[in-house]
């Protein structure tokens, strides 16, 4: 064989590596850049969703689709416009000028998956990637409302000052409610299902006295009444076992234990710091009310930690 024949030959199998699996390339082109704009449009939609108060649902089916039809763009690209190959390379120096040959048509065969109008779905592909990109900012704009300041995520039950107390049934709780060592579940009046507002109302058989260095909760317990967060401090557990002979309340699930008169202050137990109190007052009908919100976050202790 000859020497022209040889190139020829090599020029063919070069022409063929090269060339692409799609019939029609402009139509996989549209596909592709289809898949890319939905995608970006779907970014927008869900940073709106998401600034608006979130709703999971809709935010799962739209991570599918952005996830999905980035995919999708990109396994369609590599599928259909890029070069069939098979390639083998060696690992060599490239000190030979065959090498060096060898290496700009490895070369060329990358320039083929950016000809035409490519650069534009390159550009496509970079702007879906980046606008999804913006989806690993939700968590951390998530995070940074998680605070211990006043007025933080944590603080916004439906607890507020003149808040009413209720039942389960939305009927209020007055003076005379309950018995001399009694105990029930309270919520703030009209949200007796937000599991967060649960608060346990008690009223002791002995006087409670206020935290060490904290007179000013004195005042917070109207004709004996004391009322506590629900949530535990540990790992959120409903804190529902009122001991009434050793004023003690009890979290059922890993077993701290608060002392009722003396804040709730934790004296055995895991969790990391008392339940929060919520300040009571009675009004002119005799029924009691809150005199403000919770002053700390209320559930587990890390939240409190953070701060």
């Amino acid at each position: 064989m000859s020497h022209v024949d040889v190139n020829e030959t090599e020029h063919e199998s070069l022409a063929d590596a090269m060339a692409i699996a799609a019939k029609h390339p402009r139509r996989v082109e549209i596909v592709i850049g289809f898949c890319f704009v939905i995608a970006m449009l779907a970014v927008c939609a869900l940073a709106g969703i998401y600034i608006q108060g979130g709703q999971p649902q809709v935010e799962g089916l739209l991570l599918m689709t952005i996830f999905g039809l980035i995919g999708f763009g990109m396994a369609a690209w590599g599928k259909y416009l890029m070069p069939k190959g098979p390639f083998q390379e060696e690992r060599e120096v490239l000190t030979t000028e065959a090498n060096q040959e060898r290496f700009v048509e490895t070369l060329r065969r990358g320039e083929v998956a950016l000809q035409g109008r490519r650069p534009f779905l390159l550009k496509l592909l970079l702007g879906a990637m980046g606008t999804m990109g913006i989806i690993l900012l939700f968590p951390l704009r998530s995070l940074t409302q998680i605070s211990s300041k006043a007025g933080g995520p944590l603080y916004k039950t439906q607890w507020k000052s003149g808040s009413l107390l209720v039942d389960e049934n939305n009927n209020p709780i007055s003076l005379d409610t309950l018995e001399v060592g009694g105990s029930m579940t309270v919520f703030p009046e009209n949200f007796t299902d937000a599991e967060d507002d649960q608060t346990i109302l008690i009223r002791p058989s002995l006087i409670a006295v206020a935290p060490p260095g904290d007179p000013s909760k004195r005042a917070w317990s109207p004709s004996g009444y004391l009322a506590f967060s629900k949530v535990c401090t540990h790992a959120g557990c409903p804190v529902g076992q009122y001991e009434a002979q050793y004023q003690k309340l009890l979290c059922p699930c890993h077993e701290s234990t608060f002392d009722v008169l003396n804040g709730c202050a934790v004296v055995f137990g895991p969790a990391p710091r008392p339940l929060p109190q919520l300040p009571l007052m009675a009004d002119e009908n005799g029924n009691l009310r809150a005199r403000a919100g919770y002053s700390e976050p209320i559930g587990p202790g890390f939240w409190y930690r953070g701060g």
